[in-house]
């Protein structure tokens, strides 16, 4: 019977597009070498079409009952099936080819094609991003979303320091590296065999593009520097933002802070996120126009949110950059003792800036959130996060998305709030 669901996997492939029917043959061959099977009874496809969860959940049973893999839990699995959907997924060259010649016409035809190619080959498991619970709260400054988030694990803040500072030599050095694009995988990284990355260039530098497996929201995408270095918010970054936009303005595009607490779950390896999707952020209104002297093509503005957000517009990209560089300086050397913000303690700097970048048609708006990471031993994991007595919710960094309106809530939520309501 195992010929059955090897005949409807490359029947999936062929009509999702993702398998060329020239390929059919040299597929199914990779296919039976991942599942160290030297024979093949022909078999045709059901006339009632199988669920591809359903099709890889079957054989990666049948692998397991012969001990290709062990143990038979989530990683494992998942492991085996991505190899599986490997052996369906065309080379890179030949999905940045079909993709560059949709962009030409229209960067969004583009963006189109590869979102949906990222789902049917099964790097984005629409059958569990379904699964996520999610829902809009209102608030005095717009609807927030928030979402209970099932299929990714949540990290505790000292962890994120810990790997932020540390080096290593393993292949990939981290998830977000190029280098990940077809990797094999291994108990402490899932496979990547299906998954593809676009080249781009941003600040004359070379970066590439992805979508996030998790999204957290529509057309949830990811921009990562080709090289392992840590993040980092300066100049060039506003400039690497206002690239992006340019090239796919129908997307917003942001960076996480630089520091620990404040930052988000990598600060190993520089990336930006971004997607098309309006968040209650970018809805909220300026509450106070302000002038900067020498800026008079930029309007300037207190956005009315619960965070210290600056809004620059303009129709010069050029500008904003200008004008986002100078507050970022401004702002890393500020201190007030009123407040409690403090520009650095013992030497350790902690003011830094959250930007994001979108288009309002012929405009750019960068959205600047001012961020402060410093700790007591009353408040250990920042001041100004979350507090311990909110921990049971959330322990994890308030990074980029949190900033913009979302809520991604650890999975372990959805059980407890369940036996929280039986009782």
């Amino acid at each position: 019977m195992i010929e059955r669901y090897i005949a409807q996997l490359i029947l999936y492939g062929l009509e999702r597009g993702i398998l060329d029917a020239r390929d059919e043959a040299y597929a199914r061959n990779r296919l039976l070498s991942a599942l160290r099977m030297d024979d093949y009874g022909e078999s045709e496809a059901d006339a009632e079409k199988l669920e591809l969860e359903d099709i890889l959940g079957a054989l990666t049973d049948h692998a397991f009952s012969r001990n290709l893999f062990s143990p038979n839990n989530t990683s494992s699995r998942d492991l085996f099936d991505t190899e599986l959907m490997g052996c369906l997924t065309p080379p890179p060259s030949a999905v940045a080819k079909e993709f560059f010649s949709l962009y030409a016409a229209s960067p969004q035809n583009a963006t189109d094609y590869f979102y949906r190619f990222s789902q049917d080959t099964d790097y984005i498991r629409r059958y569990r991003v379904k699964k996520d619970i999610k829902w809009k709260s209102a608030t005095p400054y717009g609807e927030i979303d928030i979402t209970i988030n099932l299929s990714k694990p949540e990290k505790d803040p000292a962890e994120i320091a810990a790997a932020a500072g540390s080096a290593t030599s393993r292949y990939p050095k981290c998830l977000l590296c190029r280098e990940t694009e077809g990797y094999a995988g291994h108990a402490g990284m899932p496979a990547r065999q299906n998954h593809r990355i676009i080249p781009i260039e941003l600040g004359c530098e070379q970066w590439y593009f992805q979508y996030s497996p998790y999204v957290y929201y529509n057309e949830h995408c990811i921009a990562l520097n080709e090289k392992h270095i840590p993040m980092k918010i300066d100049r060039s970054t506003f400039t690497k933002l206002a690239d992006f936009v340019t090239l796919f303005p129908h997307y917003f595009m942001g960076s996480n802070a630089d520091l620990p607490i404040v930052g988000g779950s990598i600060l190993s390896h520089d990336h930006f996120q971004g997607g098309r999707y309006e968040f209650a952020m970018a809805s909220a209104p300026i509450a106070e126009h302000f002038d900067v002297r020498n800026f008079s093509t930029v309007t300037s503005g207190i956005v009315k949110w619960p965070l210290s957000v600056i809004r620059l517009q303009s129709a010069s990209s050029e500008d904003i950059v200008e004008l986002a560089d100078l507050i970022l300086g401004k702002w890393r050397a500020y201190s007030d003792e009123r407040a409690f913000i403090h520009a650095q303690t013992s030497g350790a700097m902690h003011n830094t800036i959250t930007p994001i970048m979108r288009r309002r048609g012929g405009m750019f708006e960068l959205d600047l959130a001012l961020r402060n990471n410093i700790t007591t031993d009353e408040h250990p994991l920042g001041v100004f996060h979350p507090h311990a007595k909110l921990h049971h919710i959330k322990k994890e960094n308030i990074g980029l998305i949190e900033v913009m309106g979302l809520a991604v809530l650890p999975p372990r939520l959805k059980s407890e709030l369940e036996l929280l309501k039986e009782h």
